[in-house]
């Protein structure tokens, strides 16, 4: 059995000329503004998560070439 997703309804501001193109986009693609929001937001997250994990491997790499300890390669 699925679980069922909950929604919960948001509002915010837009710039007219972002509202103008997101309805050229709508009908160009056949698709709902709620679809654009949705997915313009997970992708968004989605972005955020990686650059997260990037920012830690390259702190991560900084701490290591930082050392003075020496590395062997066996």
């Amino acid at each position: 059995m699925l679980a069922k997703t909950t929604y919960e309804k948001v509002s915010f501001n837009l710039p007219v000329e972002i509202k103008a193109e997101e309805l050229k986009l709508k009908d160009r693609l056949k698709i709902s503004l709620n679809t654009i929001y949705r997915t313009a937001i997970m992708e968004y997250i989605q972005r955020q998560e990686v650059k997260k994990w990037e920012d830690g491997a390259k702190i991560a790499s900084q701490e290591l070439s930082d050392t003075s300890e020496d590395f062997y390669e066996y």
